[in-house]
This record gives structure tokens, C-alpha cells and sequence, in this order.
């Protein structure tokens, strides 16, 4: 009974909360901690690579850290590509596609090999990863972007701790995150 309360307040919060500001003070902008926070500000950030996390958990075995990796250096590289102006069609689309995706593979506890969670993490963590590199400005890319992949790779982390006390508390319960992720996608594709 303690599981299922905490993971279900645990999952409250996290679906519930939101950041007071929307920025950092001027001479922040670059920082290690605006990157760090930037990948906090939208809900469907967050629920997508909690997903990850999840999926990677019901994946197992190797896929628990590389599923979350191939995100994570995938996103990187889609953030280097937009430093350097690499054009990347649908990027926005993608990224509330993602949590659609990640969404029903989570309700569905979908368990490809390892190498097909990897490539479909990779494939949408480009997009996520050209997104912070496109909305960049004048900020210092590394201290910007070591925060933003350090919060990213801590999403995922918490989406696999999340995932393992909810199993804890009913094999099913990780799902729940699933369907909140892809309805929260749904919605914003429909809004």
C-alpha cells in the first residue's frame, strides 16, 4: 500500500507542477543552469523522457541505460547540428510526437530488442536536442548544453525509479505514465 501511495503522488507531482519563471536573469542565459532548466519548462519534455525511462525499464536487460543513452547522444548531436544552422524539418511535430510515442509503447509495454529502442530513442531525441540547440541565441553552447543533456539523462534516470515503484506497488502501474504521456500529447496536437 505505502508503493502505490507514493508512487502515485510522486506521479501527481510530476504531472502537476511547473516552474515559477520562464527565464533567468540576462547573465544566466548561458549558464549551466539555464540549460538545466530549459528541458523543465514544458510538460512534454518532461513526460517524454520520463517515458523513456519507463520504456527502458520495461525494455531490460541492456536497454535500462542504453535506450536513455541513445536519447541522450542522439539529442547532442541534433543540438551540435543546430549550432552549426543544419536545417531539421518538423522539428516542433516531433517532438509532440515523441510524447505520443513513447507514450503508447510505455501503455502498451511494447519490448523490442534493445537496438530498436535504441533507434527509436535516438530518432526523436535528434529532434528534441535540435530544438534546445535552435532556441539557443547567443548563449554559451557547452555550459548550456552539459546542463540541458545532465537534466535530460536525470529525466530519464527518474522515469526508471518512477517505473520500478509503481511496478512495486502493481506490475500494470508504470502504464498509467504511458497513457498520461500520450494523451498530453494528443491534447497538444489538438489544441
Amino acid at each position: 500500500m505505502t508503493y502505490t501511495r507514493f508512487s502515485l503522488s510522486l506521479l501527481a507531482l510530476v504531472l502537476t507542477t511547473s516552474p515559477a519563471l520562464a527565464h533567468l536573469p540576462a547573465g544566466e542565459h548561458g549558464s549551466f543552469l539555464a540549460g538545466a532548466s530549459h528541458p523543465l519548462f514544458g510538460l512534454d519534455h518532461v513526460i517524454a523522457m520520463l517515458a523513456v525511462g519507463v520504456w527502458a525499464l520495461q525494455i531490460g536487460g541492456r536497454g535500462i541505460w542504453a535506450v536513455p543513452a541513445g536519447f541522450v547522444g542522439a539529442m547532442a548531436l541534433g543540438y551540435i547540428a543546430a549550432g552549426f544552422g543544419a536545417p531539421l524539418p518538423l522539428v516542433e511535430p516531433m517532438i509532440l510526437a515523441s510524447s505520443i510515442v513513447f507514450g503508447i509503447v510505455v501503455l502498451l509495454a511494447l519490448r523490442p530488442t534493445a537496438w530498436i529502442g535504441i533507434a527509436v530513442a535516438a530518432f526523436f531525441g535528434l529532434f528534441h536536442g535540435h530544438a534546445h540547440g535552435a532556441e539557443l541565441g547567443d548563449a554559451q553552447a557547452l555550459t548550456f548544453g552539459i546542463g540541458f543533456i545532465v537534466v535530460t539523462a536525470a529525466l530519464h534516470a527518474l522515469g526508471i525509479v518512477m517505473a520500478q515503484f509503481m511496478a512495486r506497488a502493481h506490475p500494470l502501474a508504470p502504464r498509467f505514465l504511458g497513457a498520461a504521456s500520450a494523451a498530453l500529447g494528443l491534447s497538444l496536437v489538438l489544441s
